[in-house]
C-alpha cells in the first residue's frame, strides 16, 4: 500500500528557517530517522521512498511554492497511483499555539494558501492534513511577515520534540489509519 506524504513549505535557503516550512522540516526528519535521502531532481518537488513495515511512503516536498502545492501534490498522486485517502499534507498553522499538533480527515483552507490551492487543484476539502500549530503572536497585518520569519529561540529550542511527535503521528497514520492516530495523538 502507497502512500504520499507532502510537507508544505517554499524551496529557497531564506524560507529554510521559517514557521511556513514546518511541513519540509517535519518530512527531513522522517526521511533522516529513516535513512533515506530527497531527490531534489525530481518533478515538482523533493522525492525520498520509505518502507514502513509493509507500506511505501513517498514523502514529497513542493518545489512549486506553497501557493501552488496542488500541483506537485496532483502530480505525485497520480504518477504513483495514491488514493486521495493514501494522501497525508503536513502544513503550518495559525489557529493552533505553537507545538500543537491535529490530525483532520478534512476541512476548511483557513485563509492557508497551500491548502487553498490543494483544495482547489484537487476539487475537495477531503484530503488528511496534520496541523502543525506556528501561534499566531503577531500585531494586526503581519500575518505574512510572521510566517515568513524565523521562530524565536525558544521555539527552536522546543521544535526538535515536536516535529519527533509529528513524525510518529505521520507513521501512526499510515500505520493505524486515521481513527485511531486522532483519537491516539489528537488530545495531547
Amino acid at each position: 500500500m502507497k502512500y504520499l506524504i507532502a510537507g508544505l513549505g517554499n524551496i529557497g535557503y531564506e524560507y529554510a528557517a521559517t514557521r511556513h516550512n514546518i511541513g519540509f522540516r517535519a518530512l527531513d526528519a522522517l526521511a533522516k530517522a529513516s535513512n533515506v535521502i530527497f531527490d531534489v531532481n525530481k518533478r515538482y518537488g523533493a522525492i525520498a521512498e520509505m518502507k514502513l513495515k509493509n507500506k511505501l511512503l513517498v514523502l514529497l516536498k513542493p518545489a512549486t511554492y506553497m501557493n501552488l502545492s496542488g500541483n506537485a501534490i496532483r502530480y505525485w498522486m497520480q504518477k504513483e497511483k495514491i488514493e486521495r485517502e493514501n494522501l497525508l499534507v503536513v502544513v503550518d498553522d495559525l489557529a493552533l499555539p505553537f507545538g500543537a499538533l491535529r490530525l483532520k480527515p478534512q476541512g476548511s483552507d483557513a485563509g492557508h494558501n497551500g491548502l487553498k490551492h490543494i483544495q482547489e487543484t484537487l476539487a475537495t476539502t477531503h484530503y488528511n492534513r496534520l496541523r502543525f500549530g506556528i501561534g499566531n503572536n503577531f500585531p494586526p497585518g503581519a500575518q505574512i511577515d510572521f510566517v515568513l520569519s524565523p521562530f524565536t529561540e525558544e521555539e527552536e529550542n522546543l521544535l526538535p520534540e515536536r516535529i519527533e511527535k509529528a513524525v510518529e503521528i505521520i507513521k501512526s497514520f499510515c500505520l493505524a489509519g486515521m481513527e485511531i492516530t486522532m483519537n491516539q495523538f489528537n488530545n495531547k
